[in-house]
C-alpha cells in the first residue's frame, strides 16, 4: 500500500488489503472510496472483503468502480459528491491510484485551474496532463494524435506477452517493441496448484515485472482502455494513445469472482478457498492440513477456463494428503463439475478414474455452483438433469475449493477485436485476427479451441513471432499453431498424468512412451513438473529459448 496525498482532505492509493485497514484507520482516515472493479487481478481482494473489515473499524466506505481508462464525466461528478458528503479525510484507491486521481481531477475541473490540478497530481506522482485534452474535447479522446509510436505493441505482460516479446527479439534484436501492462508482479500461475499442496512457497511463483521483461523492450505501465484498429491505435488509462505497425493482444482472461453470489464476501475465510488466486493458494494448504473429518467440495465452472485440469488437481493432491495422514476415510470428497465429463480428452480419463475410486470421490457432473454462504458453510448449485430439467441443490461443506467462472477481459469483450462470445477472433493456425491483418493474439484471450494453459502460450509465441516478422517483411512464409496444450494432472504427490494434446483432442506426447506414458501416472512427470518446468518457464520460455517449441511452417 502506497498512500499519496492530493489535498488535506483526500489521498489516493494503490490496491489495499484487509490487513492495511488498521494502519489506514490509525493514520486518521475516516472514509474509503473503492474505484477498482472486482475481479481485475488474480491477487485482488474483493470489495466485500474490504467493506466488512472497514466497517468493523468504523470507516465509511463506498464503491464507485471504473474500468481502466474509462472514467466518465458522470463518475467524476459522483466522486465529487462522495468527497463532499463522506467524513474526512478520505482515501480513494484503485489498482495504481490513477483512476482515483482521474476522478478527483475531473471532479475539480470547475473548482480549480487546470494547471493547479495537473501540478497537484504530479506532486503525488500521477500524470494527468492527458485530461486536458479530454476536458477540452468533451470527454472524447483525439486518437488521431498518438502520444507514442512503436513498431510492435504487445498488450499484456503475462506468460504469453513476455514469451512472444522474447521470441521476436531472438529473431530480430533491433525491433522497436512496447509491452503495455499495469502490473508490478509477474506470476508463474501453473505453480499455484503446488502452492495449494504445500510443495511450493507462494513467493516462488512471483517476480517483479521489471525482472522478467526482455532487455530493450519499452514498458508502458498502464491499462488499455480501448482499441481503434482502423487507425492502428490503442487508448490507454488516462486517455493516452499509442500507435503501432503490428499489434499483439495477450492480456489473459478475467476471473469473475462476482459470478458466484456471495463468493467475494467469504473468500479466504470460512473454509472457502481457490488456487486461482495467488494470495489464496496458501489458504488451500492450510485448510487441507487442518481438515481431519467432514465434507470437502471441489468445483469447476462452465468452460472455457484457464487450465481445465486445475480444479481436480487440487482435489487429488488434497485427497493424497488426507490418505497419507490416515484421515481420508473421515473426509467426504465431492467434485461438482458444471461440465459433463471428468476430462475433455478421453484417453486420460481411465487413469484419473482409478484415483477417483481410490480416494472415494463422489463425481457430480452438470452441477454448477451459483451461490455460497460462507458463514453457514452452504453451497448452492444448479443441477442439469439428463432430461434437461434443472434443480437447485444445497450442499454443506467444511472446506470448499472454488474455481470462478471465466471470461475475456472487459476491455476486450466490448472491443471490435472480439467475437460474439467476447474472445479475440483469430485464425486458429496463424493466430492472426480474422478482420485486421496487422493484429495477432495468443494466450488465454484468443477464441481458439486449444486448452488455455501456459504450455499452449509457449507453443503459440514462436508462431506469432514468425508471422509478425513475416508481416513486417523480415521473414518469409507463415508458421502455424497445431493447438498444442499440456495439463500435468497431479494425481498424487510424486505422480502425474501428463496430458498433452492438440486441436481435436489428438494426443501429442513430447517424450517417447517408454520414457513417459502420459496416459498413466508417472513419477518422472512429477519430477518434470516440480523441478524442470519452473526453470523452463523463467529461463527458457520467457527468454526466447524455444526448446521443443520451434514453429511449423504452412505448406
Amino acid at each position: 500500500m502506497d498512500i499519496k496525498k492530493l489535498t488535506n482532505t483526500i489521498s489516493v492509493a494503490d490496491q489495499i488489503s484487509e490487513a492495511d485497514l488498521t494502519e489506514i484507520a490509525q493514520a486518521g482516515f475516516k472514509s474509503l472510496i473503492c474505484n477498482r472493479p472486482d475481479g481485475e487481478g488474480s491477487d485482488q481482494p474483493g470489495f466485500k472483503e474490504i467493506e466488512i473489515a472497514a466497517k468493523a473499524l468504523g470507516l465509511a466506505i463506498r464503491y464507485l468502480p471504473a474500468e481502466s481508462g474509462k472514467v466518465t464525466d458522470e463518475q467524476g461528478k459522483e466522486f465529487g459528491k462522495l468527497t463532499d458528503e463522506l467524513p474526512k479525510p478520505i482515501l480513494a484507491y484503485c489498482r495504481t491510484g490513477m483512476r482515483s486521481t482521474t476522478m478527483w481531477a475531473l471532479s475539480n475541473s470547475e473548482k480549480m485551474p487546470l494547471p493547479s490540478i495537473v501540478e497537484t497530481a504530479a506532486q503525488a506522482g500521477y500524470d494527468v496532463k492527458a485530461l486536458a485534452r479530454r476536458i477540452i474535447n468533451g470527454g472524447k479522446t483525439p486518437i488521431e494524435i498518438a502520444d507514442a509510436k512503436y513498431e510492435i505493441v504487445i498488450i499484456g505482460g503475462g506468460a504469453a506477452g513476455i514469451a512472444v516479446a522474447s521470441s521476436l527479439l531472438a529473431r530480430s534484436p533491433d525491433l522497436d517493441i512496447a509491452i503495455i501492462d499495469p502490473a508490478d508482479i509477474h506470476y508463474y500461475q501453473p505453480g499455484w496448484t503446488m502452492v495449494g499442496a504445500g510443495v511450493f512457497d507462494a513467493s516462488f511463483t512471483a517476480r517483479t515485472m521489471g525482472a522478467v521483461l526482455p532487455y530493450g523492450v519499452h514498458w508502458i505501465k498502464a491499462a488499455v482502455a480501448a482499441f481503434e484498429p482502423e487507425k492502428n491505435a490503442v487508448v490507454l488509462d488516462g486517455c493516452r494513445v499509442v500507435s503501432y505497425k503490428q499489434l499483439i493482444v495477450c492480456p489473459g482472461l478475467k476471473l469473475d469472482w462476482n459470478g458466484i453470489e456471495g463468493l467475494a464476501e467469504t473468500l479466504g475465510r470460512n473454509g472457502v478457498t481457490s488456487n486461482y488466486r495467488y494470495d489464496l493458494a496458501p489458504y488451500t494448504w492450510e485448510l487441507v492440513q487442518n481438515l481431519e473429518k467432514g465434507k470437502a467440495i471441489f468445483t469447476q465452472p462452465p468452460m472455457p477456463i484457464k487450465c481445465a485440469g486445475a480444479p481436480q488437481k487440487a482435489m487429488y493432491l488434497s485427497a493424497d494428503y488426507w490418505k497419507k495422514n490416515g484421515v481420508l476415510s473421515n473426509v467426504e470428497i465431492d467434485f461438482c463439475n458444471a461440465g459433463a465429463v471428468l476430462f475433455g480428452v478421453a484417453d486420460y480419463v481411465p487413469a484419473l478414474m482409478e484415483y477417483v475410486k481410490a480416494y472415494g470421490i463422489d463425481l457430480n457432473f452438470n452441477r454448477n455452483l451459483v451461490s455460497i454462504d460462507g458463514a453457514s458453510k452452504k453451497a448452492n448449485f444448479i443441477q442439469t438433469n439428463k432430461d434437461g430439467s434443472k434443480e437447485n441443490i444445497t450442499q454443506e461443506f467444511d472446506m470448499i475449493h472454488v474455481v470462478p467462472p471465466q471470461k475475456a477481459p472487459d476491455f476486450i469483450r466490448v472491443s471490435p477485436l472480439a467475437d460474439a462470445a467476447g474472445w479475440v477472433d483469430i485464425d486458429p493456425a496463424t493466430m492472426r485476427h480474422k478482420s485486421y491483418a496487422n493484429i495477432f493474439a495468443l494466450g488465454d484471450v484468443g477464441n481458439t479451441t486449444n486448452a488455455k494453459t501456459a504450455a499452449a502460450a509457449r507453443k503459440q509465441a514462436p508462431v506469432v513471432a514468425h508471422n509478425v516478422l513475416s508481416a513486417l517483411g523480415r521473414e518469409t512464409g507463415l508458421a502455424k499453431y497445431d493447438g498444442y496444450g499440456s495439463c500435468p494432472l497431479t494425481v498424487e504427490r510424486g505422480k502425474i498424468v501428463l496430458a498433452e494434446f492438440t486441436y481435436g483432442g489428438k494426443l501429442a506426447p513430447s517424450f517417447p512412451k517408454w520414457l513417459i506414458d502420459g496416459t498413466k501416472p508417472s513419477a518422472l512427470a512429477w519430477y518434470l513438473k516440480e523441478r524442470i518446468l519452473p526453470p523452463l518457464y523463467w529461463d527458457a520460455m520467457l527468454k526466447g529459448r524455444e526448446w521443443l517449441a520451434q514453429p511449423e511452417m504452412i505448406g
